[in-house]
């Protein structure tokens, strides 16, 4: 075993290990929280050495061992691709232990604190394992372990009854999904006669069947991307689990969807035109409507879950692109696209599990996260409010921070599309502008609602009345925000970073990536530039304003208020009065559902009104399905009777049957 493979056993082995150790301690909390979180964070110090030597290596570093399970090796890799996806999720990882040594005390006694843990570390090893693996049964495999855990961090609160039904709605879908790549990878590798992934990149599939391939993995992957139609599982799961385990969620998890449909794109090779335009559709029909959803919620967590939907949207507006440009040999339209969407991948990680993590520190403190029932928290939460604030200019797509850099890459390659005289690439091209046109307008709007009735004005409540969270819970947040300003404020110092992942799946020289993705360099100096002397400015200007006023005497007087001798805190703005007239404007998409209670008398002593937008898919579809389904599966469980002797005898009838298929069927 070479260092590398040595490091990252670290990486793989710490975290499980020192969790499961932890369990063993329940008479000691404390202890049980320093294993939990000192596992976690030697495994991602130790996994994002790799990653980061990984990523400017010209040739993957593999890891093979014979095993006894059929069609293939044990066999990892990981090259650029995988070390692109790798470094967010340790980071993340690491980070959102170091949050969670305070965010989970303190601990019922009834409870063992390390079982939190062991969860957690769980899922963050079970998704490296997903991006190293280089075998169609171990990807399973791990990507099962993925699943089943990140089902117990949803179902933390499990004695509650929404938890509960979250956490089966996400068992569900991900099964759903699960099943797809399950067929994905019998088909593919029923013609090679292996599942490692070497062999099936290398075997020439007929057009029709690698179509079918790419169709049956989009399904697959998109259900865990949190695409639409198959996002209703992440507004139920993030709202119920702990903010640390949905930042890792949000930030990372969702993307191993993302992840295996780029792997599956390097596996088939030779891409068709359709798979471009499929994720262009895909992509602007999930961020529009994902930020739709977003503007009527009042939850704060299920607001970002929306949010999720929404980025993912752009992620496979620039995969879509860069798909285009490889298919139609356009390689301007393939470095912008594919360079813009991976670029927001690794930007979606950071302020996403910024926005999670400050959401977190909201809820932990005011014991709500109903955006109307707070308020005001800027000035018992000034720290918690920075990071936030930084969070929604990230996500917003606004200069200087990161968000503004990938979205602008996809605008350039759907820019270059326009241009490459070509009709059906010209048309969705266009449809890609103005998809990222609107989508950025109400995600401004969204933020501006949120962060102002959560931190501005008065506290609406009681429960808003709380102090700052504590350094472990604040230093991450401050962490996150440091990279979404580095990213944003020097990007052509990374070109080559993503020169390679992207060679990886266009093919392409990587001199000639660096070259045209350098070309962009002058115009995001420029704005970043622009930005911070006007960041300096107003900096400037509020140092002056409080020097002047230094020896003054500052008063306050009420402002106009419509009649009003007393003004109140009900007065206020609210997140549904806020988001109203762009849900009514959209009423036809959103169906919003509206409760008044007004009286008629002259001088009436109370009325009320409150607004909500379901979401219809969940609703309208997918609730009665599952209701369905579970009706119908509840008349199987005389099949679990508790009996031994029952059980192997399925195992038996399954062994019988499987011998019987290989005699008729021979291979």
């Amino acid at each position: 075993m070479d260092t590398t493979a040595a490091i990252f056993a670290v990486a793989v082995f710490v975290p499980v290990a020192a969790s499961l150790a932890a369990i063993l301690l329940k008479p000691w909390p404390r202890l049980q929280t320093a294993l939990g979180a000192g596992g976690a964070i030697t495994g991602a110090a130790a996994g994002l050495y790799c990653a980061v030597r990984a990523l400017f290596l010209p040739a993957p570093e593999t890891w093979n061992s014979p095993w006894s399970m059929p069609l293939g090796s044990l066999s990892m890799s990981m090259d650029a691709l995988s070390a692109l996806f790798l470094i967010p999720l340790f980071v993340l990882f690491g980070l959102g232990a170091l949050y969670a040594v305070e965010y989970l005390r303190p601990v019922p006694r009834e409870r063992n604190a390390a079982i939190p843990w062991f969860y957690y570390n769980t899922l963050g090893v079970s998704m490296a394992l997903v991006v190293v693996a280089a075998n169609g049964l171990l990807f399973l495999v791990a990507w099962e372990i993925m699943s089943l855990s990140s089902f117990a961090c949803v179902l933390h609160n499990h004695e509650e009854e929404g938890s509960r039904e979250a956490a089966w709605i996400y068992l569900i879908a991900t099964h759903i999904g699960a099943a797809f790549l399950l067929i994905f990878f019998l088909v593919a590798g029923a013609g090679v006669g292996s599942l490692d992934f070497a062999s099936i990149a290398h075997h020439a599939f007929s057009p029709a069947l690698r179509g079918l391939l790419f169709a049956i993995g989009l399904a697959g992957f998109g259900s865990k991307a949190g695409f639409v139609p198959f996002h209703v599982w992440l507004p139920k799961a993030h709202p119920a689990a702990p903010s640390h385990v949905s930042a890792l969620m949000s930030g990372i998890m969702i993307k191993m969807g993302i992840y295996g449909i780029l792997r599956s794109i390097t596996l088939l090779g030779h891409v068709q035109a359709w798979w471009g335009f499929s994720l262009i559709a895909i992509g602007s029909v999930s961020g529009i409507l994902g930020v739709l959803l977003a503007l009527g919620q009042h939850d704060l967590k299920r607001l970002l879950a929306y949010h999720s939907v929404e980025n993912v949207g752009i992620i496979a507006l620039g995969l879509g692109a860069g798909v285009l440009g490889v298919s139609y040999g356009i390689p301007q339209l393939a470095f912008l696209g594919f360079c813009g969407g991976l670029l927001h991948v690794v930007n979606h990680a950071f302020f996403k599990g910024l926005l999670f993590l400050g959401a977190g520190s909201v809820i932990h403190a005011t014991g709500t996260a109903d955006i109307d029932a707070l308020g005001g928290v800027i000035r018992k939460m000034p720290l918690t409010a920075a990071g936030f604030l930084a969070g929604s200019v990230a996500i917003c797509g606004l200069p200087p921070l990161n968000g503004f850099v990938s979205e602008f890459l996809v605008y350039a390659a759907a820019i270059k599309g326009i241009g490459a005289h070509n009709g059906p690439v010209f048309a969705i091209c266009a449809l890609s502008i103005a998809s990222l046109a609107l989508i950025g307008g109400l995600a401004v709007a969204c933020f501006t609602k949120a962060f102002g009735t959560v931190f501005l004005g008065e506290p609406r409540t009681a429960a808003a009345a709380h102090g700052e969270a504590g350094p472990w819970m604040v230093i991450p947040l401050f962490v996150l925000a440091a990279f979404c300003g580095i990213i944003g404020l020097a990007f052509w110092k990374l070109v080559p970073v993503f020169a390679q992942p992207v060679c990886i799946l266009t093919s392409l020289p990587k001199a000639d990536i660096v070259s045209e993705l350098s070309t962009f360099a002058p115009s995001l100096r420029g704005i970043a530039i622009g930005c911070v002397l006007f960041l300096a400015c107003t900096g400037a200007v509020y140092l002056l304003r409080k020097g002047l006023l230094h020896k003054r005497t500052v008063g306050a007087s009420p402002t106009w208020d419509c009649g009003y001798t007393v003004p109140g805190p009900r007065m206020q703005y609210t997140a549904s009065s806020f988001a109203q007239p762009i849900v009514l404007f959209f009423r036809h998409v959103l169906g919003p559902v509206q409760t008044k209670h007004m009286p008629a008398s002259t001088f009436p002593k109370g009325w009320s009104f409150r607004s909500h937008v379901p979401d219809l898919l969940l609703d309208n579809v997918y609730t009665p399905v599952f209701r369905l389904a579970g009706g119908m599966l509840s008349k199987l469980r005389w099949l679990q009777g508790g009996k031994t002797q029952a059980y192997v005898l399925y195992i038996a009838m399954t062994l019988i049957a499987l011998l019987v298929w290989n005699f008729v069927w021979p291979r």
